[in-house]
């Protein structure tokens, strides 16, 4: 029996140590690993909140794992985008336009002067996700009116799709850039049952995936999530895996319940947007109207990223460059997680912080 136990012993440590060499041999080997642009949309905004315009590339500092990136394009509201790297490891090309002085940085037009926003919208993809289940029995009308509104200030400028959402999604208008289609859209919704929003969203966010350039999706809540099966920190880290802001506009009722209303806040912040809790139907129409300026003053960014052994969780930090700047707040979403393409299959070609699975 003695020697049967030694020679088991042997066995095994034979095994494990030809285990260990394997394990070793394979944590050495190169994982090649093809990923794809990054893109941020900042905002960045003074102490009153008011937009600064007018800041250049060399402006942004970007590091990511603590490993600084350099910038491969550039781009203000609707301005043409500044290519500056043609691909990972090519060097960077002269800006030609030289970088302002804080002074020169301006502010957002004030209230009563004439907007421009819808003019600089061209190209963002903007998503509208409308709450039409039983919570939403008062004030269905006015939402509706607040959410068409919405859909007429971006006339004529960039793709706007609307969804409704109850216990199940409807697809009612895919992205499109006829209006007259998305109106339609929104009129023919009828209120439903229980609000699964989270199972909801989530799928907005895939069908986001894809689309390269600025892509918000704008959610209009009436109440707490009842139905859903999918976790609101899924849809959060899929949101910034993917690069897609989401907006939360909700009523009074909803910010009555302290689980959505955090919930809320935490989403629409990890993500590079805000959430609104809107009183009456005038508190949803500036909302929306918020929603639109905001979208107009991005900064999108965009960078190839640096060598990193991180395949997890990658956090973001996003600083502006310059004494004269500090005093100005950023605002972007804070990471995103290295997606394998079987995790999102629409999301295989987005191009923020996407890859394909290693070889």
């Amino acid at each position: 029996m003695k020697r049967l136990a030694v020679f088991l012993c042997s066995l095994c440590l034979l095994f494990l140590g030809g285990r260990a060499r394997t394990l070793g041999q394979e944590d050495t080997s190169p994982i090649r690993v093809n990923v794809v642009l990054v893109q941020l949309n900042v905002a960045v905004t003074d102490g009153k909140g008011n937009y600064i315009s007018g800041l250049r590339p060399e402006n942004f500092s970007i590091v990511e794992d603590k490993i600084p990136e350099k910038i491969a394009t550039f781009e203000e509201g609707g301005e043409p985008v500044q290519r500056l790297m043609e691909g990972p490891g090519s060097p960077v090309q002269t800006v030609s336009a030289p970088a302002p002085a804080a002074s020169q940085a301006q502010a957002s037009p004030a209230d009563g002067d004439t907007p421009s926003p819808a003019m600089r919208l061209t190209g963002a993809n903007v998503f509208i996700l409308f709450d039409t289940s039983n919570y939403m029995y008062r004030g269905f009308v006015y939402a509706q009116d607040s959410i068409a509104d919405f859909v007429r200030s971006l006339e004529g400028v960039n793709k706007v799709a609307f969804y409704s959402y109850s216990r199940d999604l409807s697809r009612a208008t895919p992205l499109t850039a006829d209006r007259s289609k998305v109106l339609l859209g929104v009129r023919n919704t009828v209120a439903g049952d229980n609000a699964a929003l989270y199972n909801c969203l989530l799928m907005t966010v895939k069908d986001a995936a894809p689309l390269h350039g600025k892509k918000a999706i704008v959610v209009f809540s009436n109440g707490p999530d009842d139905a859903s099966s999918v976790p609101p920190e899924d849809v959060t880290e899929l949101a910034q895996s993917t690069g897609t802001i989401i907006y939360m506009i909700s009523t009074q009722q909803a910010q009555n319940d302290p689980i959505s209303e955090a919930v809320f806040e935490r989403v629409s912040k990890a993500t590079g947007g805000k959430a609104y809790f809107a009183r009456n139907w005038r508190d949803e129409k500036k909302a929306f109207a918020s929603i639109r300026e905001d979208l107009a003053h991005l900064y999108s960014l965009s960078y190839y990223p640096a060598a990193n052994p991180n395949h997890g969780w990658r956090t973001i930090s996003v600083k502006l460059v310059g004494k004269d700047l500090q005093r100005y707040h950023v605002r972007t979403r804070d990471g995103y997680r290295l997606l394998q393409t079987a995790q999102v299959t629409s999301a295989s070609t987005a191009n923020p912080g996407s890859e394909s699975s290693p070889e």
